[in-house]
């Protein structure tokens, strides 16, 4: 499930930060990233799916 969440964080960072914590500090966080650069968002995204 963890490769599917990935892919989805590559496309759609927000998106895959919400599959994983839900609506919260990460996801919001991730929005900005995102917002500010495409990269940083998919950085975070994936951080956030491997720690958990």
């Amino acid at each position: 499930m963890d490769v599917v969440r990935i892919l989805i964080a590559i496309l759609l960072p927000p998106l895959g930060v919400f599959l994983q914590v839900g609506i919260g500090l990460h996801f919001w966080l991730n929005i900005l990233l995102t917002l500010f650069g495409y990269i940083p968002g998919i950085i975070h995204a994936i951080w956030v799916i491997i720690r958990k």
